[in-house]
């Protein structure tokens, strides 16, 4: 009977992770972002793919060396294309980054769904970021030493330093210039 029983369970498993299975070519063809979105599906981001279907979104590599941050190169931008076709634009210096850092950022902008973003929203999708390089980030690897990493590496202490009463992430995006003017905070 127990074996029947574990069999039932381990079929249901497999039926429910097909269930799950995404057609990852649907969103991207680049083998890189491809590998990324694996590990997401892996890890069971099932909300990242649920943003990227309902908004129809399409993964790329981009040159983004003329969009700027407070001076700084974008990591990655969620915007329309010239058909009106929601789009996740990776910069394109991050093409040789690990496929944990490229899922991050996919993670990121797939909670971006509108023209503009606001504070609720950013503080969102910035916590996402910082949850996927939590769980997918390999503690025996070698990580390049890049901005990217820092940037991953903060957020993710960020996060876990956060509590209920004290979102160190929301704070942060808060207080920063850009997102001030972005996001019209006063």
């Amino acid at each position: 009977m127990k074996k029947v029983v574990l069999v039932f369970v381990a079929f249901l498993f497999l039926t429910m992770n097909q269930a799950f299975a995404y057609r990852l070519t649907t969103f991207s063809s680049d083998a890189k972002i491809i590998s990324a979105m694996k590990l997401l599906e892996r890890s069971g981001e099932y909300d990242v793919f649920r943003n990227l279907q309902k908004y129809g979104m399409r993964v790329k590599f981009s040159d983004l060396s003329g969009v700027t941050y407070n001076s700084k190169k974008a990591f990655a931008v969620s915007t329309y294309n010239k058909y009106g076709t929601r789009v996740i634009l990776i910069n394109s210096i991050y093409k040789n980054a690990p496929a944990e850092q490229i899922a991050c950022l996919i993670a990121h902008e797939s909670f971006h769904t509108g023209y503009s973003a606001d504070l609720e929203e950013e503080t969102l999708a910035t916590q996402k970021e910082a949850a996927c390089w939590i769980r997918l980030k390999v503690a025996s690897k070698a990580y390049p030493d890049s901005k990217l990493t820092r940037r991953l590496d903060k957020l993710s202490g960020l996060y876990m330093a956060s509590d209920s009463n004290n979102n160190l992430v929301e704070q942060k995006i808060a207080s920063s210039g850009f997102y001030r003017n972005q996001l019209g905070i006063n």
